[in-house]
């Protein structure tokens, strides 16, 4: 078997939710360790040792060996359960691996031949990825650290399936009994919709061929509002009927003048 990790593990005695916090806050990890016909046993990780493993993809698609005590356990890790807020690891799955009994993981699929290929390269198309990975079965010496997709020979509106994907001798994909499902395709890209600031400013340009419109018409550039129903008379009006009190004003005092006069 190929063995990638290797690391201590303690027998944790006292469990429960309050026990876990203990452990969290101390820098420990809780995990469980289960499978090969044995009963499950509650193990004890540092939680420094792990945050440095988590981050290699291979982690997740080898077989681990734990040091517990003066025994060692074969493993396979089934799931990690992370923080919602934190970078912290809070609990550990791990399956005990035999020798001669089939496993089921989950492998990471790497693609290639993407920016070589006619759709992408020729023909302006996009790769669209529907699966990073894909659980398969197979003996623990047969497990590889992942699946490899050639891409080079795909064109546009292509589509590679789950029964594309090659097996090393002794793989198996178990989804494949149920549904063939797509792995990656290369699609046309999606045009873009206009900016809305820029369909309003088109908007507002007059057709071609349509007439310009006459100065001082409503609309017309520089055209002044036009009058509301039942507004005052216009401004010329009322100066006018000034002008007019203006004038009758000197003749009336000279009427007035001579009436005073015949009375002396």
């Amino acid at each position: 078997m190929r063995i990638s990790f290797t690391f201590g593990a303690d027998l944790r005695e006292t469990q429960g939710k309050g026990a876990s916090r203990r452990l969290r806050h101390s820098g420990k990890v809780p995990a469980i360790l289960y499978g090969a016909h044995q009963d499950a046993q509650a193990l004890v990780l540092d939680q420094q040792n792990l945050l440095t493993m988590i981050a290699d993809e291979r982690f997740y698609s080898s077989i681990v060996r734990l040091n517990i005590g003066e025994r060692t356990e074969d493993a396979i890790i089934k799931d990690v359960q992370m923080h919602p807020a934190r970078n912290l690891v809070v609990h550990v799955d791990l399956q005990r691996v035999v020798e001669n009994e089939r496993i089921r993981i989950r492998l990471p699929i790497h693609f290639r031949g993407e920016s070589v290929s006619p759709g992408v390269k020729s023909q302006g198309g996009v790769v669209s990825h529907m699966r990073a990975d894909v659980e398969v079965s197979c003996l623990p010496k047969d497990l590889p650290e992942f699946l490899e997709l050639d891409l080079s020979g795909m064109s546009l509106n292509d589509t590679k399936f789950l029964a594309d994907i090659p097996l090393p001798p002794g793989v198996a994909i178990p989804e494949l009994t149920r549904r063939n499902a797509p792995v990656v395709s290369i699609h046309a890209p999606r045009a873009e919709e206009p900016e809305p600031v820029a369909a309003e400013a088109a908007a507002a340009v007059p057709a071609e061929g349509a007439a310009p419109l006459a100065a001082g018409a409503p609309g017309a550039p520089g055209a002044a509002p036009a009058a509301a129903p039942g507004a005052p008379a216009a401004a010329g009006e009322a100066k006018k009927g000034e002008e007019k009190k203006d004038a009758a004003a000197p003749k009336k005092e000279a009427a007035a003048g001579k009436k005073e006069g015949g009375k002396k």
